[in-house]
């Protein structure tokens, strides 16, 4: 439910504005089952379209972070999820790094059900092993939570670099 003033994305003027001042609050949408792995999703918006993440975004004025947390599943994954365990936090240095904002994440466990693969739309899939163009960040988060390991993809690389090329708000 959503709290009376709550409003919706912002003008991407005003969020490059505001965001380029203070840390923007996201929720990330961890979807995480040992048989399986985790649930990670191709960007379709800038910046870094079609970088592997996991799927996120940023509370709204006057949203409950529980709200955002359904909202963002059901637009990145198609899926009604219920928030469970908070399992901590991702800051995210390399956004800051390239000059785009400095998000901090909230990053919430998936409650059972969980989508199945075929549930799941286009660019987004379960992964048992950590992808080399997974957020850094993120990948080490999610290591440190679950045990999971980079897969044994070409190229190797230890950080990912953003491409602040064609940013613009993330404003999910």
């Amino acid at each position: 439910m959503a709290v009376p003033g709550a409003r919706g994305p912002l003008p991407k003027a005003e969020f490059d504005y505001v965001f380029s001042r203070v840390p923007r609050l996201t929720v990330e949408v961890v979807v995480f089952e040992q048989a399986r792995g985790v649930v990670l999703s191709h960007r379709d918006i800038p910046p870094n379209i079609g970088a592997l993440h996991i799927p996120g975004g940023t509370v709204r004025w006057g949203e409950l972070v529980t709200d955002a947390y359904r909202r963002v599943a059901l637009d990145e994954l198609g899926v009604a999820l219920e928030p469970d365990e908070l399992l901590g936090y991702i800051e995210y240095p390399s956004h800051f790094e390239n000059d785009l904002d400095s998000p901090v994440g909230l990053a919430f466990r998936a409650r059972p059900p969980l989508p199945g693969a075929a549930e799941l739309p286009a660019g987004c899939d379960w992964y048992q092993t950590l992808p080399p163009a997974l957020y850094a960040e993120q990948r080490e988060f999610l290591a440190r939570q679950f045990g999971l390991r980079a897969g044994n993809l070409a190229p190797s690389c230890n950080s990912f670099a953003i491409d602040p090329a064609g940013t613009g708000s993330e404003n999910r």
